[in-house]
Parts: structure tokens; C-alpha cells; sequence
């Protein structure tokens, strides 16, 4: 038993030592090389995609799954993700996070009814975020979009729409009062939109 753990401890040694310092696009690329390499992925991200998958969908089991599949496809897709100018690797890699936790939301609110139990005031959070965070989706426009407007702006919409953080946490960690931090939002979603829109003429 200890000579299987020390193994293991060795074997992630070896891999994290063969990554260095690698970004996350960089170290997604060589897993397609190297399998082995993607793991280092996963403990990057796994943590923050659990919290982000139960801010939607509040069931560790189900939010375990959404994540589970959010890595399948990462490395399945891996090939699509081409880095650009405001799109980073974990833009994309939340994309597809949030949009398979909320395709699971509303599969599982179909099938249980109102039976699916939510806090109010997070029902009202969902339903107010859940056609906006639709937009964020793997479309390369809206990534481009994202790199068009301010970086405050940008910053800001990752942070809740993609990092899952809630205005009061971005509050604490941007030093700002959550009314102001509802104001940027606000302010940065519509410039969003306009930057979609004007690339779609």
C-alpha cells in the first residue's frame, strides 16, 4: 500500500517536472502527445470547476458529473481550442463547464418539475444569468468580443459568468462594494453585446 502510494507520488513528480512551467494551452496541446500530461489539467482546474458546477446545479453528485464530462471534452476537442487575444484557455474551458452544468439545470428541472428544489434567491440568480451565460458559449466571436472591450469589463464578466464568483467575492478580491460591482457587470454586458453586434455587421 505505501510502496503503490510512493509510486504514484513519484509518477506525478516525474509529470509535473516533464510540464514545468507550461501554460495551460501549452500543457493541453502536449497532452494530445502525451495523455499522461493531462492530469496536470485537471488538478489546475478540477477544485474551481466543482465549486462553479454546484453554484448551478447545488448536488455534488451531479456537479461531479458536469465536470467529469467538461474534461472529456476538453481533451476530446482539444484540437478546436486556438489561442487568441482574449481567449484564454480557461475562458474556453469554463464555456464549456457552464454550458453543460446548464443544459443539465434545465434537464433535470423538466424531468423532477417543480419538485427541484432551489433556494429562492438563487432560482432568481439562474433565471436573470441563464440567457446571458447562453451567449458565452464556444463561439469564437464572442471570445474575440470579449478582447474588444475594456479589460475591466472583460475581467469582470469572467469572474461571474465564468469563474463562478459571486458579486459579493468579487467585491472582496476587485476592492469594491457589490453595488458597484452590479453597476460594472451591468455596464459590461452591454458592452458585450454591442461588440457582438457590431462584429456581426
Amino acid at each position: 500500500m505505501i510502496q503503490d502510494i510512493m509510486q504514484e507520488a513519484n509518477r506525478k513528480t516525474l509529470l509535473e517536472e516533464k510540464a514545468g512551467a507550461l501554460s495551460d494551452a501549452e500543457l493541453l496541446a502536449a497532452s494530445r502527445k502525451d495523455p499522461a500530461l493531462f492530469e496536470l489539467l485537471v488538478d489546475r482546474y478540477e477544485a474551481a470547476f466543482l465549486r462553479k458546477a454546484r453554484s448551478i446545479l447545488y448536488s455534488k453528485e451531479d456537479a461531479e458529473e458536469v465536470v467529469q464530462d467538461t474534461f472529456t471534452r476538453i481533451y476530446v476537442y482539444a484540437d478546436r481550442y486556438n489561442p487568441q487575444e482574449g481567449a484564454q484557455f480557461s475562458s474556453w474551458a469554463y464555456a464549456i463547464l457552464t454550458r453543460l452544468a446548464f443544459t443539465r439545470y434545465q434537464k433535470l428541472k423538466k424531468q423532477r418539475g417543480r419538485t427541484l428544489e432551489l433556494d429562492p434567491e438563487a432560482y432568481e440568480r439562474i433565471r436573470d444569468e441563464s440567457e446571458f451565460i447562453v451567449e458565452l458559449t464556444l463561439q469564437d466571436e464572442v471570445l474575440v468580443a470579449l478582447s474588444k472591450i475594456p479589460e475591466q469589463a472583460a475581467r469582470i464578466l469572467r469572474l461571474q459568468f465564468l469563474e463562478g464568483k459571486s458579486q459579493e467575492e468579487i467585491a472582496a478580491s476587485e476592492d469594491m462594494s457589490v453595488a458597484a460591482v452590479k453597476t460594472r457587470v451591468h455596464r459590461a454586458k452591454k458592452l458585450l453585446k454591442e461588440a457582438m453586434t457590431y462584429d456581426g455587421h
